[in-house]
């Protein structure tokens, strides 16, 4: 009879508890809005069709770096020490991949110089495989920016940014040349939402110039001083063995 009472006591008291609030479903992070032209002009057609005149900036060349001027696959590299790759504006990115895969390997400090500036960016150069791995790593942000003829991808652990055209680039070229002032104004709306973000990976076609990669750099900086992301990294293609 007690074991009865007992059995309906309990009953009893866990008709009355409270059920746990069940936790507030997590938000699902929004995409970033598309990334429209920055124009001169909005109300001139005209002015769809030519870029906004960027002004790129940079951090100072740093002191003891040893120039490495790079014609196609020609140059000298020292044998230790920081370097700075000075590209004509001739030499494309395949052609220096030797050279990057002996830096990469041999840990050496890294700067590539803007051509129009007294300018410099330091440089982490990853490989295919390094790159894959950034991207895996479980960290806000991954902004990565595919650079290809036709214009920039610019892209996140969201997805790609969208631009006008939401089937081609984020950033396309328009007048035949490289749209930087859109692609700046871009780097501001991803790093307002990645603040922690601690870098930016270029990923140059093979078949660009390397001086045209510096000059896409220069976007992540809205001062000398002052990066969108403070790291910058290049990838590079590995030659096969």
């Amino acid at each position: 009879m007690r074991s009865l009472l007992l059995v309906a006591a309990v009953s009893l008291v866990s008709c009355f508890e409270k059920k746990a609030p069940a936790p507030p479903p997590r938000e699902k992070p929004q995409p970033i809005e598309p990334l429209l032209q920055v124009v001169a002009d909005a109300g001139d057609e005209d002015a769809l069709f030519h870029v906004v005149p960027f002004k790129p900036t940079g951090p100072a060349i740093p002191p003891g770096v040893v120039t490495v001027a790079l014609h196609g696959e020609k140059y000298e590299l020292p044998a230790e020490g920081p370097v700075l790759l000075v590209p004509d504006a001739d030499t494309y990115v395949a052609e220096v991949a030797p050279l990057l895969e002996k830096l990469a390997d041999s840990k050496r400090e890294v700067w590539l110089k803007h051509p129009d500036i007294d300018a410099a960016y330091k440089l982490t150069l990853r490989d295919a495989p390094q790159f894959q791995a950034w991207i895996d790593e479980p960290v806000p942000g991954k902004v990565r920016v595919i650079h290809r003829q036709d214009g920039f991808e610019l892209t996140t652990n969201l997805g790609k940014l969208m631009g006008g055209d939401p089937n081609g680039p984020t950033v396309p070229v328009r007048g035949g040349q490289m749209d930087l002032t859109t692609l700046q104004r871009g780097f501001s709306r991803v790093q307002d939402r990645f603040k922690d973000a601690p870098d930016v990976c270029f990923v140059p076609a093979f078949g660009l110039e390397l001086s045209q990669v510096a000059r896409a750099i220069a976007v992540n900086y809205f001062t000398p001083e002052k990066p969108y992301f403070k790291e910058v990294c290049l990838v590079y293609p590995r030659p096969a063995k």
